[in-house]
Parts: C-alpha cells; structure tokens; sequence
C-alpha cells in the first residue's frame, strides 16, 4: 500500500466517471437509433457506415477501460507490488518535488533579474534620450547663432555687433541653451592680416598650448601674461565671448591641438563638430567644445570642402561643462530606485574617456546607452548601474520553499492516506471476521435459544397437563390449592421463557408478523377474559371500548398486538388497588376531528370516577399528530390517515389505570429492558422488566408509536398506535361493515330486544351500551330511578331487560326496591328482567338478598359478549341454557365426542405422550403411543385403522416434516 494504490484508486474513480459518461452516450444514441431518427437525418450524419465505426469506437473504449479495470486489481488491488517500490515511489516523489522547487528558484530568480535589467534599460535609456534632446536643443541655437553673427557682423560694415553686445545677448538667450556654461566666436585671420587686426583690436593674438601646459586656477588667471601666437598661414583669435567665458577672448583657437583640428573639421564638413573631453579653463571641470564655421553669404548648400574652406570668415564655439550638466539632469529624473550614471567618450574603443560619474559600484548589471551629440567622428555612450546591491529573491524563495512544503505535505498526506487505507482494509478484514464469527455466534444463538426453548417447553408442558389432569381427580380444598398454585407458577414460568425468547428474537432482528385476517373484538375479550379474575379481586373495574368505525377484520398479526394489549393491561393490573382500567380503541382520524372521544380529566368524566392522567399528553410526540396540524402535503394526510376507500386502517389503542403511577425520575428509563421503576417493584409485584421494551418494538413493527403519561398517586395512561390492512375487499363491504358494527350480532338469538341501561356515569354507560348492542339488542340509557321508569312506563316500545350498575343498586336500598314493585305493576304485558352490574358477585348477591327483594341475576364486570350471551341466555329463557362452570366435568356428550375413535400420537418424549394421550382420552378417544418415526411409518402404513394422528416436529432419526414424506 502507498502512493500507487492511491494513483490506482484514482484510475479506478476516473475509469467509472469515463463509463457512465460513455453509457449515457450509448444510450442516447441507441433512442436515436431505435426511433429512426438518427437513420433519416440525410443518411445520417454517419450513415451505415458510420454506425458501424460507432459501435467499433465502442467496443474498443469498453475494452480498454475493462484492461484498466483489470490491471489495477491485478497488480494493484491484489497488493503485488511490493512495499519497497511504494517507498521507492514516495523517495522519487521527494526528490522530484525537491528538483521542481530549485528549478522554480532559479527560474524565478532568472525572471527576477532579468525584470531588474529591463529596469535599469529603461531608465538609462530614459536618460540618455532626454540628454540628447537638450544637447540638441543648445546645438540648434548655437548654429542659430553662426547664422546671425554673419549676417550682422560680417555682413554689415561696420559690423552691428561687438563684444558687449554680444555678451548681453548671449546672457539674455542663455535659458535656451540649457547645457552649454558659454559662446565665443574666433575669426578667421591670415597671416597677412595679422598686424592690421591686432592694430584695430588693440591686443595681441595669445598663444593656447602655453595655457594647455600651465594650468592657471581662476583667481589668478591673467590673459596679459599668455604668450603671443606663433607665426602661421591663419589664426582664429576670440573676439566674442560670453561674460562667463570672457578670459579667451585674444586667444587663437587653431594654437592649441584639440582645437586646430576641431575648428579644421567644422569648415571643412559645415557642421557641429566636438572636441574630446578636456578640462576647462578656470573650472578645471571636464567638458567639451561644440564647433560651427561661419561663412560668408551666398555659399551653396552643396558646396565642395574647398569652397568651404575659401568661404570660411570664423568659428563660434560653444562650451559644454558635461558633469554640471548630467547632475542637472539626474536631479530633474530623482527616482526611489536610485541608479549610477556615467558618460563615456568612445571614440577610442582602446582607451574610452570618462566625461562624468565613476565605474564603482556593488551591483554587477551594467546598461550601455548610445548618445548621438551630432557629430559622426566622435562616439559617446551612457554607462547605467544601480547604486545598490539587489535585494533577495524572496518571492522565488518563498514559492519555492511553499511548493516544496506543499508536495511534502501531500506525500505526507498520500502516505498516511495509504497506511489509513491499509488500515482500514486490515480492519475490514478483521470486521469481516468478526462479523462471521458474530453471525455464527448468532445462529449458534439462534439454534441454541430455539433447542432451550424446545426442551424446556417440553417438560413444562407435561407439568402443566398434568396438573390440568389431576384438578380433573377427586382433591380435596387444600389439595386443589396446591395444584392451582403449581399451575399458576408453571404458567408465569412459561411467561417468562417466552418474554425472553421474544427479546431475543428482537436483539436478532428476527421478529416477524404474520399478515392473517382477525376479529380485534375477539381478541379484546379474550385479554379481559384473561384479566377478569385479577380484577375481580382487588375490586378494580377494568372495561374495553371499540369504536363503531373500527372494522370488524382486520388483517395483521393478533398473537403480537394481544401482547402488547397484555403487557400493558398486566402492569395496569399490578400497579392498580382501586379504580378502573380502561381500553379503549379508536381510528387516528377519529381522534384527530372529534373532541367527543378524548377523556376529560374531571371524575364524573371518568370510567370509576377517580382523577385520571390527560391521554392527550401520552400522545402529544406522536409525529402522526404532529403532521395533523399541517396541510395536505404532510405525512399524516398521505399515509397515516385512513380514507373510506384506503385499505390501510391506522388505530389508536389507550390504556388508562387509576394506579400509583410512574415516578418522574424513572420516567426516562421505562422501555430500556430488564429496567424496573424501583428495586422493590420486582419483589412487590414481580416482572422482568421487559414487557414494556418488547411491546415499544411490537409497535414499531407495526409501524406505530407508543407513549405514556404517568401522574404519580393519580395514574398512568399508555397509548400506541398500529397500522393494520382492513379486512373488507372494496369500499362497499366496508361501508356496510361499520354499520353493521353498530348493530353486531354475535348471537342471533336476542333480535329486536330493547334494553335500558341505568347508571349516572356518562363513560361507564357508553362501555356498556357497546357491549350490549353487540348483541343486536337496542339500548337506552337513563341515570336515575326516576327517569327509569319513565322511560319504562311510556309504553312506546317494551323494554325487555334493564341492566342497573351496583353503584345505583347499592346507593338506595328502599329506591331500589320500589322501583322492582313498580315494575311488576306496569300494564304492559311481561315484566322486563332485571339484571345487576357488579366487580363483585358475592357482594352484590349479598345485598341483593339482605334487601328482601327477589333474586337478581348478577352480571359479573368485565362485560364481553361470551359472558353477556350466556348470562342472558340463563335468564331469558333463549338458546344454550349455560356453560358448566369451572373446575366441572364435561357433559355426557363432551365425553363421548371421540368415543369410537382411534388416534396415533408420535413424541420422543414420554411425558408429552402421557398428557396428550390422557386430554384425548378424557372425549373417549382409543389413544395408541409411538415415540419413534420409523414405528410411526409402520403403523401409519396403508391399510391403518387411525383416524387422526398428532406427531411433534423435533425427533431423533426422523422429525415430523420427513415421516409425511416417506408415508
């Protein structure tokens, strides 16, 4: 594992982006195919041909990218290469990226510099040009100059001009030639010319190499002290001279060397010519001498050099002092990048003549600018450098450092990206394991609970039978007691094992509901069946109500949802002393739109009359209530609601108890598992703590919600929600069904009775009207005495049983019986038949018989309709007369229900054999015993003489799914 697994990773992610794009390629041209578009559009853009290399560019880009594919598991995914080529990879990495930074360095420092000399050309060129342009400024004037001192000197006799004129007017016009420190004009004299011209000037021609030999300072120079000029063929003495420059005046321009040839060159050419640098007279600074012949009017523009010569009447000459100028210059061009300017005459490559500046400097860039002064024999040149050294490349050595910092980081970053991959893969490997070991240990656990679950099962079934079978013995009272309470621990036994079974089944994730039609009325009566005797002892009245628009089937899972009712309506009984317990079941969308069926918390607006916990609090979280708040488009509104024509039927089940209630702080912890209230709990009233968890995950199954709200010393109340699927096949079947449910017969044997229900609670009676109209009795309901008989002596409709709760019975003895004397006394043919309501049937019998009054057939609460149809069954004279009671023996033609029949039970356990042979036997049943399955396929062999045979599914050799094969 390293950087290559990375970059292979990276190939595999690109290889599928490039496949799904090329899918969606294939698939729209595969329409356009199919649909004939692609074919009709002019032969197609491709035609068959092109079709045809389409599908072979095609095929050739699957391959290739099924090869990569390929190769990356191959020699990457399998982990061949070694892992000293993944460090291999990762030192090159490095030393690549460490090559990339120096090269990045050097060429940015390259850049740099170079930026650096472009600078340093630019100002030195900037500076070179303006220098020329002023120097050709101050050329122009002084050629101006020549012109005028032909015309008005040597054009004019006598001449216009003479040395004070021509100072002062060389002083006024000196601001338009900026560079040059003086003029002075030298005439032409021959040598036959000398003595009048001395005589007429009144001084001697001087002598300049004398001066050029001995220096003088400006103080104290004196002209008087020059030697006279030698004799020549011609001389240039200065008559002009700018008040600056005044002391050449009388001295002869062609006695010095530099000059003779300057002013031989001006005449000759006709233009400005310069000399080389020299020092100047008083200043001692370097300079230079610009030279322009004046000639006589007349001359042509394309005169020959000897014309020129012959032509010639003098020389004006202006001074240039180069190193006053250049600083002038400089100054007017300050910039923060300060630069090293030297002026150089190259007219001898060999030995160059600095003008001005110095060749010091710390920087090595050098820029050579060329300067054009005019004249073609001399050659200048502008030397730039900058004053200081360059600054360090920090802009290459940052980016260089930060490109080096980041390539290591990301080769830190691929290499532990790698190890974590390797990691990982090592940790899945290892959680691949565990998770087999895991779902081994869980089938192991699986097969291991079902094994415990089979034999322990097996011998508490025998228990139970067999105490079932001795209470059928004669036993006396104690001997009965012990039986009784054996057979009890053994069905709390069975409990037990089951609620822990269940538990992990749901640890598993292997709980599953079975989808099978039900009677919900059925299955509440049979919990309360169960309950009756509980409630009846501790005088608690527990009730159950159904409303009329819950369907009659439904189609789920009823062993679960009697759980749940069970776990719940069991901690109601066990945490209730007084009061009542009350289920009640609704539609979700029943709760929702009517006020009429939420319960009050007011007494006279309870079942019992004590304080209850608001239910509308236990399902204030629900999200199906939450969403009821919303529009259309919320979840309730689509799929939890229940529509006349949907086949989805959403209950809502509540189950409220006057008990102690749940403590605050053990409020939070009430579905965790084998969790209890308090630690006495479990030694009060039992339990393990689980009932309640197994039913919140019942619940989720049935893709509901459960919630409580718990008073303490007032009462709890548990309320769940179920989805189940409505029984009925069409809307019709539906309709018809809940107005049937308001007029159920489950016996036809009471139709078109009229019943008068007499008690003062407005809850207590609605509980009872939906039991009794389940009969297809019609119901009345009055609350006093007195408005009993009204109803009764109306005589619009014959009332033929009224039901009176003992509350009312028990309230006034004497109202009692006068109401009992009245009804005998009402002409309306038959007396209707008085029944009590009571928790207690002793007690009632008790004050029934102590009040003198005739003996009243007791109606024993709860109320369900087995109970219902058989008491009234005994009183009114219709159907079965009764059930046997408890404990009795089955009638004469129960025990002969399988008188005559033989039946063959197979079980490898003889225990079961025993129990099982003895309940058949109990109906008259010739019962013959196999504990194996090769004696069953013997005797099960055609011809047999058995007509039934019961055979248990786990037995040694051949359990009870391959004997009904081999038979």
């Amino acid at each position: 594992m390293s950087l290559l697994h990375v970059f292979g990773f990276g190939l595999k992610v690109g290889h599928l982006l490039w496949m799904l794009c090329c899918w969606i390629a294939s698939m729209i041209s595969l329409n356009w195919f199919i649909n004939g578009e692609f074919k009709d559009a002019k032969a197609g853009l491709l035609g068959d041909s092109g079709s045809k290399m389409w599908f072979k560019c095609w095929d050739k880009i699957s391959s290739y990218s099924f090869k990569i594919h390929h190769h990356y598991y191959q020699y990457i995914g399998s982990k061949r290469v070694s892992k000293t080529w993944w460090r291999k990879l990762l030192f090159s990495w490095v030393v690549g990226w460490t090559v990339a930074s120096i090269w990045i360095f050097c060429y940015m420092s390259s850049q740099a510099t170079e930026k650096r000399k472009e600078t340093l050309a630019s100002m030195c060129d900037e500076r070179a040009r303006m220098l020329q342009d002023q120097f050709n400024v101050s050329m122009n004037h002084i050629q101006a100059m020549s012109i005028l001192i032909s015309t008005f000197h040597h054009g004019k006799n006598p001449s216009a001009i003479d040395q004070r004129t021509f100072a002062r007017y060389t002083e006024r016009t000196a601001f338009e030639r900026p560079l040059t420190s003086g003029v002075a004009y030298a005439v032409r004299v021959l040598h036959t010319e000398r003595e009048q011209f001395e005589k007429q000037q009144g001084w001697t021609i001087k002598r300049m190499d004398t001066l050029e030999q001995n220096p003088v300072h400006k103080d104290d120079y004196n002209p008087d002290l020059l030697e006279p000029s030698p004799i020549q063929e011609e001389y240039a003495p200065v008559i002009f001279a700018q008040d600056i420059i005044s002391h050449v005046v009388s001295i002869d321009m062609l006695s010095g060397k530099e000059d003779r040839e300057n002013v031989l060159r001006a005449r000759k050419s006709g233009k400005g010519v310069l000399t080389a640098p020299f020092r100047l007279l008083k200043t001692k600074r370097l300079g230079v001498i610009l030279t322009f012949a004046v000639y006589k009017g007349g001359l042509p523009s394309n005169a020959t050099p000897n014309e020129r010569i012959q032509a010639t009447d003098g020389y004006l000459g202006g001074v240039f002092d180069i190193e006053s100028l250049v600083e002038k210059l400089l100054q007017q061009l300050a910039s923060k990048q300060k630069i090293l300017v030297s002026v150089l005459d190259t007219t001898n490559q060999s030995y160059p003549i600095s003008m001005y500046g110095s060749n010091a400097s710390d920087d090595g860039l050098e820029h050579v600018s060329h300067l054009n002064f005019g004249d073609p024999f001399r050659k200048h040149e502008m030397c730039c450098r900058f004053k200081q050294k360059p600054p360090w490349p920090w802009l290459a050595i940052t980016t260089s450092i930060g490109i080096l910092v980041i390539a290591l980081l990301v080769g830190h970053i691929f290499h532990a990206t790698v190890n974590r991959i390797a990691k990982v893969e090592d940790d899945c490997h290892k959680m691949m394991e565990l998770k087999k070991q895991a779902e081994a240990a869980d089938v192991a656990k699986s097969q291991f609970l079902a094994t415990v679950s089979h034999e322990i099962r097996t011998p508490m079934n025998g228990v139970l039978g067999m105490l079932h079978m001795l209470m059928d013995t004669d036993l006396d009272v104690t001997q009965l007691d012990y039986v009784r309470t054996a057979q009890d621990s053994g069905k709390a036994l069975v409990a037990l094992i089951n609620e822990v079974l269940d538990q992990a089944k749901i640890e598993s994730g292997k709980l599953e509901l079975e989808e099978v039609q039900f009677d919900l009325r059925a299955v509440l009566d049979d919990v309360l069946s169960l309950f009756s005797g509980k409630s009846q002892d501790k005088g608690v009245e527990l009730a159950v109500y159904i409303s009329d628009r819950v369907p009659e089937m439904l189609i789920g899972d009823p062993g679960r949802f009697r759980q749940i009712i069970t776990n719940l309506m069991g901690n109601s009984i066990k945490f209730t002393e007084k009061g009542h317990i009350l289920v009640t079941v609704h539609l979700v969308e029943e709760v929702i739109d009517s006020i009429e069926v939420e319960t009050e918390s007011s007494p006279k607006n309870t079942l019992s009359g004590f304080p209850v916990a608001d239910r509308r609090q236990s399902w204030k979280g629900f999200r199906t209530f939450r969403g009821a708040l919303c529009t259309g488009d919320c979840p309730f509104s689509q799929e939890a609601s229940v529509h006349p024509f949907s086949d989805s039927i959403n209950l809502i089940v509540s189950v409220e108890d006057t008990g102690e209630g749940i403590p605050l702080e053990a409020q939070s912890r009430v579905f965790t598992p084998f969790m209890q209230v308090g630690p006495s709990i479990s030694r009060t009233h039992g339990g393990t703590g689980i009932g309640l968890s197994i039913s919140k995950c019942l619940v989720g199954l049935m893709k509901g919600e459960i919630g409580f709200v718990s008073i303490p010393r007032i009462g709890s109340t548990f309320t769940f929600t179920a989805v189940f699927t409505s029984g009925c096949s069409s809307s019709k079947e539906y309709k018809s069904q809940q107005i049937n449910n308001q007029s159920n017969t489950v016996s036809s044997e009471f139709p078109g009775m009229r019943a008068l229900v007499m008690d003062p609670k407005p809850i207590r009676a609605k509980v009872s009207r939906y039991h009794i109209q389940r009969l297809g009795i019609h119901v009345e309901v009055v609350s006093d005495w007195k408005q009993g008989l009204s109803t009764i002596s109306r005589g619009n409709n014959a009332i033929h049983m009224v039901l009176i709760e003992q509350e009312v019975w028990d309230r006034d003895l004497n109202s009692s019986a006068f109401f009992i004397n009245n009804l005998e006394k009402i002409d309306h043919g038959t007396p209707p038949k008085v029944f009590l309501l009571s928790n207690s049937i002793s007690s009632s019998r008790a004050n029934t018989t102590t009040s003198g009054v005739f003996d009243l057939t007791v109606i024993p609460k709860p109320l369900r309709a087995s109970m219902l149809v058989a008491s009234l069954q005994r009183a009114m004279g219709v159907g079965n007369k009764g059930n046997p009671r408890n404990g009795e023996l089955p009638s004469l033609s129960l025990r002969n229900l399988l008188l005559g029949r033989k039946i063959l039970i197979v079980d490898d356990n003889n225990v079961n054999l025993k129990v099982a042979a003895g309940a058949l036997k109990k109906y008259g049943a010739d019962v013959v015993s196999a504990t194996r399955g090769v004696e069953a396929i013997e005797l099960l062999t055609p011809p047999h003489q058995f007509d039934a045979c019961f055979m248990d599914i786990q037995m040694p050799e051949m359990d009870g799914y391959v004997i009904p094969y081999s038979i």
